[in-house]
């Protein structure tokens, strides 16, 4: 894990347990100290977590806390299930060999992390996952959008594997869409990554709901 992503992954917790409230201005020496670490990487880890929307970055007067409401997150989340159900249908349809090969080894990889109730670890070959298939879809522009908001998304998708046994559920759904998706089965495909991704959003509104600071009705 490099430094940048470990300040990323630090602050993003940070921010949704309510340890920064929304407006809080950050302070980079005192992040730098934190994290025992350079700038750079600080600048890195507050850079993409400006893209995912939990920080606003105002040239000239410094990176502060966004505030996010829930019905912000809920149509993030909506969008986000159209476009992974779109990638499926059409990677149901002419999924390559490769991208089907790759699929498969990130379920794999989500098994094994499954096993050892590694949430973070799952996160990442939960990505390698999705990712195959906005591949698959064969469609290049769809593949950016999609993995764009994937990104802008990713400390929601993540943290969310944490609660109750979401990551068990998860695995369950991959391996639904998984077999759709090798099977051959567009529309099947399509409502299965669409429910997978939908029920993300739900659940995670649920549990954020009770954290302090991050979202706000």
């Amino acid at each position: 894990m490099s430094e940048a992503v470990r300040v990323r992954r630090g602050l993003e917790e940070a921010i949704v347990a309510g340890r920064y409230h929304p407006g809080d201005k950050l302070n980079l020496e005192r992040i730098c100290t934190e994290y025992g670490c350079s700038r750079t990487p600080v600048r890195d880890a507050l850079q993409h977590l400006s893209t995912s929307g939990l920080v606003q970055i105002r040239p000239k007067h410094g990176t502060f806390v966004s505030r996010l409401s829930v019905r912000e997150l809920a149509e993030r989340f909506e969008v986000m299930a159209e476009l992974e159900g779109f990638c499926a249908e059409l990677a149901a349809r002419r999924m390559p060999p490769a991208a089907a090969e790759e699929m498969t080894a990130g379920l794999i990889a989500c098994e094994q992390f499954v096993d050892q109730d590694d949430p973070d670890g799952y996160y990442d070959a939960n990505s390698r996952f999705h990712r195959a298939i906005y591949a698959g879809s064969g469609n290049e522009f769809l593949r950016q959008e999609a993995e764009k908001l994937q990104g802008n998304l990713e400390v929601y998708r993540r943290l969310q594997l944490r609660v109750g046994n979401r990551m068990v559920r998860s695995l369950g759904e991959h391996r639904t869409i998984a077999r759709a998706i090798l099977d051959g089965e567009p529309e099947e495909a399509r409502a299965q990554a669409r429910a997978h991704v939908k029920i993300q959003g739900d659940e995670y509104t649920e549990m954020v709901l009770g954290l302090q600071g991050l979202l706000q009705e």
